[in-house]
């Protein structure tokens, strides 16, 4: 749930994943994680 408050508040993977001293596909594989468990999508994701 930290990550994906992060992600969230700062709009970016990257710079969520900075500020939780994480890589950038930690942070992704814990929100994928974080949405398989609740069965819903979370986040829009793009390639920008």
């Amino acid at each position: 749930m930290k990550v994906f408050i992060e992600v969230a508040k700062r709009q970016s993977f990257s710079e969520a994943a900075e500020c939780l001293s994480m890589s950038a596909p930690a942070t992704t594989r814990a929100i994928a994680a974080l949405e398989g468990r609740l069965g819903v999508k979370l986040l829009n994701r793009t390639t920008r």
